[in-house]
């Protein structure tokens, strides 16, 4: 946890009444009229509850303080509707934005009692629709029994998730906290996107008619120019509203690309914002992210996307809408020339994990980007009002998995992402005006929506398993110098070693207590005669089989941990009469002797079986080692072997040095 964090929980403990007060104004201010619209409760929300998942806050407390709140401050917005009634619409921003009372008072007048407690979950009208049963007198003895059930309601299931995930927190996080970081991460990513097309789609489409009238402005006032344009935004066109939406658009994306491009040609080196995230992403590196990454990175591999719009362009020629087939045809074939061009002709450096076939702009997240742009294109128009932007959205969805994915791989810098995406979107912008401006005739559409998301997900399924483990071969961590000599080593250079992993939480800098040199099968024989067994790397299907309470706990796997953005090479695992396991873990070391001899350097632990408000099964590392060192020690008796204390933390290591040819157990 950050510093901040642990100042925050210290000052929290210290000071128990006062959190409730925090507790109380963030769930007050959330329900007052317009000020609810700016405070992001949510956030705020889900961190108290981490807080009360790990002991720091009274939970019947903390719900206690946020239904109190939440109640008063729907009260205050009741009395200030109560009190200004129908002149609350003539004061600002109600008369500059009419639409913050109007969505409230349409589900407020459907059903009155409904519509209070509905509100209360939607974030865009909590605030707005107790103002509005102010407004319209609704009388108390009504109001306020259901403002009570659905403040104390509301405090309950909005401090839950927090809550759930701090219980959970000390058992998850010692050995999935980068998986979830990943996904987290990930969701965010498809968040971003989707508000960015949502809001920028609302926002054009509410200034459409305005620049319209702009565009005809200026064609009249350059006539010689003009009249190109005129062409597009005629007002006898029913489509110009769409086509200057476009339009302002592909201008926007236009400018953002060549200052890009400029940009990157200049410096002729990745900026340092790649160098930060593709450091930042390569810390995340771990088996169970690794595998979930590279399915995602294949959905924008050829094979994916040619069936998906061979159907397509199959559906359309049947139907005969030719014009719509040549579109779509052009925009796929000039954009895939137009971006194997651009990047055979800009030489940037590559990511150190990129091989050869990966630069700039990304030719995978263009192409993705142009398919999936254009059929929304193509189908969106067909739609009413405002279901238009779903099929934007499912683009912008589809786009940012696939840029995140190759993004955590190391396939990518940043720049090549952004600049791929921006490019495909111009291009499909230009294909998207060429087309709105040529074909006026509609189509029953929902037959290739269905027909190209269906077999997009039927390749993506079929095509995803197969190629993880060629994506992961290409990018692999990087391998270890080759700098230390094993005479060396064996004397006092292990000390150069790291001592514990290097982690953000100082709970999971787990120590780094075992150094072995030489092949491994001799570690494994020994301590198979002691009982140890190996334990295969735990892949999604048996993450998954933690959720069955019916899988015995000695039947469920360790996750996988990772040094650096490393996996363990030999993880092995030890029945204890109490119920609890020993583990051992082996990572390649950070530095490898130069005779080839392969070093690995480990940490030995002993592990109880928890339970989660009983919901999942997980192994988890208990605090204290000793007693898993020692027994340890006592099973390698036989193999060659030293201990001494670690100058950097004064704790015992041990290493062993194995022979080259495997021996037979004792």
């Amino acid at each position: 946890m950050s510093a901040w964090f642990d100042s925050l929980v210290a000052w929290i403990g210290a000071h128990p009444v006062a959190a409730g007060v925090v507790i109380f104004l963030i769930a007050f201010c959330d329900a007052v009229i317009i000020l609810g619209a700016i405070v992001p409760a949510l956030p705020m929300l889900f961190a108290i509850g981490v807080l009360i998942g790990l002991g720091e806050i009274s939970g019947p407390y903390a719900i206690a303080c946020a239904a109190a709140g939440a109640l008063l401050g729907d009260a205050s917005s009741y009395w200030i509707g109560h009190r200004w009634g129908p002149q609350l619409r003539a004061t600002w921003p109600f008369s500059k934005y009419p639409q913050l009372l109007d969505r409230a008072e349409v589900l407020f007048r459907r059903n009155e009692i409904k519509g209070i407690f509905i509100a209360r979950y939607v974030g865009p009208v909590r605030p707005f629709v107790p103002a509005i049963a102010g407004m319209a007198r609704m009388p108390l003895r009504r109001y306020v029994p259901t403002s009570v059930v659905a403040a104390i309601s509301w405090a309950v299931l909005f401090l839950a998730p927090g809550w759930l995930f701090g219980e959970a927190y000390e058992a998850v996080a010692a050995v999935a906290d980068r998986l979830a970081l990943v996904v987290g991460a990930l969701l965010a990513a498809i968040a971003l996107a989707w508000a960015v097309v949502l809001y920028s789609y609302r926002w054009f489409a509410s200034h459409a008619d305005a620049l319209l009238a702009r565009a005809l402005r200026w064609t009249r006032d350059h006539p010689r120019l003009g009249r190109y344009a005129a062409a597009l935004i005629s007002p006898n066109r029913p489509e110009s509203a769409s086509l200057i939406l476009l339009a302002a658009c592909l201008l926007a994306i236009g400018i953002a690309w060549f200052t890009l491009l400029a940009t990157m040609l200049a410096r002729g080196e990745p900026l340092a914002l790649d160098l930060r995230i593709h450091d930042a992403m390569y810390a995340l590196r771990n088996p169970l992210a690794d595998r979930l990454m590279a399915a995602l990175a294949s959905i924008g591999d050829p094979v994916v996307l040619a069936l998906p719009v061979a159907l397509s362009t199959l559906w359309l020629l049947w139907r005969r809408r030719w014009m719509a087939a040549a579109h779509w045809l052009a925009a796929l074939a000039f954009g895939l020339v137009l971006t194997a061009a651009l990047e055979a002709a800009i030489d940037m450096p590559r990511p150190p994990t990129a091989l050869s076939g990966f630069g700039f702009p990304s030719v995978g997240l263009t192409m993705t980007t142009i398919t999936f742009g254009f059929f929304a294109v193509l189908i969106a128009r067909e739609l009413p009002g405002r279901q238009r932007v779903w099929p934007y959205l499912v683009s912008g969805a589809v786009v940012a998995v696939l840029g995140f994915a190759r993004l955590y791989l190391g396939a990518h810098w940043l720049t090549d992402l952004v600049g791929g995406m921006l490019l495909g979107i111009a291009w499909l912008l230009a294909l998207g005006i060429a087309y709105r401006r040529h074909v006026a005739r509609s189509f029953w559409m929902r037959p290739l929506a269905l027909l190209f998301y269906g077999a997009f997900l039927a390749a993506a399924a079929w095509h995803a398993p197969r190629a993880v483990d060629p994506l992961l071969e290409r990018f692999a961590p990087l391998p270890p110098p080759a700098n230390i000599d094993l005479a060396t080593w064996w004397q006092d250079g292990w000390a150069e070693l790291p001592w514990q992993r290097n982690e953000a939480d100082a709970s999971h800098r787990w120590p780094l207590d075992v150094q072995v040199a030489g092949p491994l099968a001799p570690l494994e024989s020994q301590l198979a005669a002691r009982g140890w067994i190996t334990q295969p790397q735990a892949d999604w299907r048996d993450t998954l089989l933690l959720l069955d309470d019916d899988t015995p706990a000695l039947e469920q796997k360790v996750l996988p941990a990772t040094l650096g953005a490393s996996a363990e090479a030999l993880l092995m695992r030890r029945e204890l009469d109490d119920g609890r396991i020993l583990v051992l873990r082996l990572w390649r070391a950070p530095r490898q002797p130069r005779d080839g001899t392969p070093l690995w350097i480990g940490t030995v632990q002993t592990l109880t079986h928890l339970r989660p408000f009983d919901f999942f099964g997980l192994w988890s590392p208990d605090a204290d080692t000793d007693g898993a060192y020692a027994r340890l020690r006592e099973d390698l008796e036989g193999l060659e072997q030293r201990e001494d204390p670690h100058p950097a933390s004064g704790e015992p290591v041990l290493r062993l040095q194995l022979p080259r040819v495997p021996v037979s157990a004792p």
